[in-house]
């Protein structure tokens, strides 16, 4: 569910609103292209997700920043009650910037430098997520040389077939994340030996977009078996972090994907029993449907054996089509009057590039230049994947909250772009 819906608007056409805030209004005040964000959605997936786990004593629910780092949404999420995972130190400072604490932060990646490790060590930080033995061993090293104790868990690879995107799969053999299910528990062992670490969790996340259900009873059964032989061994685990990978609808002429209380029902049979502190990693769960990508059209352009539908939006904007293939519903900002003429197009950007497209072959509503679109489910790895290209200014980012709304990236001028460069001494 969003909170994104036509209402009548001034003109007395049906307007799409986000929140009770009039699109078409809010492009004439902010310009095109743009995203919009509802601190609505973002609340209500966020207490939908906790309140489906009401049932477990101990959970801690760290939202990934990833998927949307907006300061904003980050702040949003934190007063709510959100932990945040983090990969990077920049994700980290912001989640550290509104007011999250450090005990409710988790620092995943594979790629941790050690100046990384011994930022989120002096700020206290809840747990490292660990993903190779060389990380390991750095991470003893820092922490040792400090004073301090790592909490860890290892990242474990089930070599589990997600069924999603191969480019959003990450707990197959073949993907460079986590240590392989069957090392794992030497390197408990290791960490036992190693001063600065403290072993007392174990992680498991195998991608993302995932929906079916199958995927995470088979990887939660093999991290149910590892639990039990690591506490053979003598290891106290005290701590086990679920990930995240809940995937969401992007499309209404397609099944749902499962709800967080079905995923709830199967974490309770799979590892409700192991008496732990229980973890989770949502991010596209909470923000995807709670963002949009706000766009104008420019030009309908006729080609020889289809029509292009040219929009102020384009691949550097909103990676996701081009990267992914992905799939995004794109609805007229303006619903069209009855008896409107349906069309096939391509909608697609200003980008250089015959991959920048936002959808291909889409019937659509016949479109005309100066009519706004926005295209759908956009609040995960839209803005956060935007880049420069071609030279196109980042796009704003705007936060609602019923009739109010916020700018909270503006559009940077040309000279703020050009200001970032300096040219060499000799030029």
């Amino acid at each position: 569910m969003h909170h994104f819906a036509y209402r009548r608007g001034v003109s007395q056409a049906n307007v799409l609103h986000a929140e009770e805030v009039d699109l078409s209004d809010l492009a004439a005040a902010v310009g095109t292209p743009f995203y919009c964000y509802s601190t609505a959605t973002l609340e209500r997936h966020y207490r939908v997700f906790v309140e489906a786990f009401a049932g477990i004593p101990d959970t801690l629910v760290c939202y990934s920043v990833k998927a949307n780092s907006s300061l904003g949404v980050l702040a949003t999420l934190g007063r709510a009650g959100a932990g945040m995972d983090v990969v990077s130190e920049g994700e980290l400072r912001r989640a550290l910037a509104v007011d999250v604490p450090p005990a409710k932060i988790v620092f995943s990646g594979v790629g941790k430098t050690r100046a990384e490790m011994a930022f989120a060590l002096d700020r206290g930080i809840f747990a490292f997520n660990v993903e190779s033995e060389p990380e390991l061993r750095a991470l003893s090293e820092v922490a040792d040389a400090r004073g301090a104790v790592a909490r860890i868990a290892f990242r474990v690879n089930p070599d589990v077939d997600a069924k999603t995107h191969h480019k959003i799969a990450t707990g197959k053999a073949e993907n460079k994340f986590g240590v392989p299910f069957a090392e794992a528990p030497s390197l408990y062992g290791l960490a036992k030996e190693l001063p600065g670490i403290e072993a007392t969790g174990v992680h498991m996340h195998i991608g993302s977009q995932i929906t079916d259900l199958s995927p995470f009873r088979n990887a939660f059964a093999l991290l149910h078996e590892l639990v039990g032989t690591l506490r053979a061994e003598g290891a106290t685990i005290g701590f086990v972090n679920l990930g995240g990978g809940l995937g969401i609808p992007y499309r209404s002429d397609q099944p749902e994907p499962p709800r967080p209380a079905d995923y709830a029902r199967l974490v309770a049979e799979e590892v409700g029993d192991l008496g732990v502190r229980l973890l989770f990693e949502p991010g596209r769960m909470i923000a995807g449907n709670a963002g949009i990508l706000v766009s104008r059209v420019l030009y309908v352009k006729h080609g020889a054996s289809k029509t292009f539908t040219i929009v102020d939006a384009a691949m550097n904007d909103l990676m996701r089509p081009t990267l992914y293939e992905a799939y995004h519903e794109i609805l007229p900002v303006t619903a069209p009057e009855p008896g409107t003429r349906t069309i096939v197009t391509d909608v697609a950007g200003p980008v250089c590039e015959t991959g920048d497209y936002l959808a291909l072959s889409r019937p659509l509503p016949e479109l005309r230049a100066g009519d706004l679109i926005s295209v759908m489910t956009a609040g995960a790895y839209g803005a956060v994947l935007a880049s420069e290209y071609n030279s196109r200014l980042l796009v704003p980012e705007v936060l609602v909250a019923g009739d109010r709304y916020s700018v909270m990236r503006p559009r940077p001028s040309y000279d703020d772009m050009l200001a970032k460069e300096r040219l060499p001494n000799w030029l």
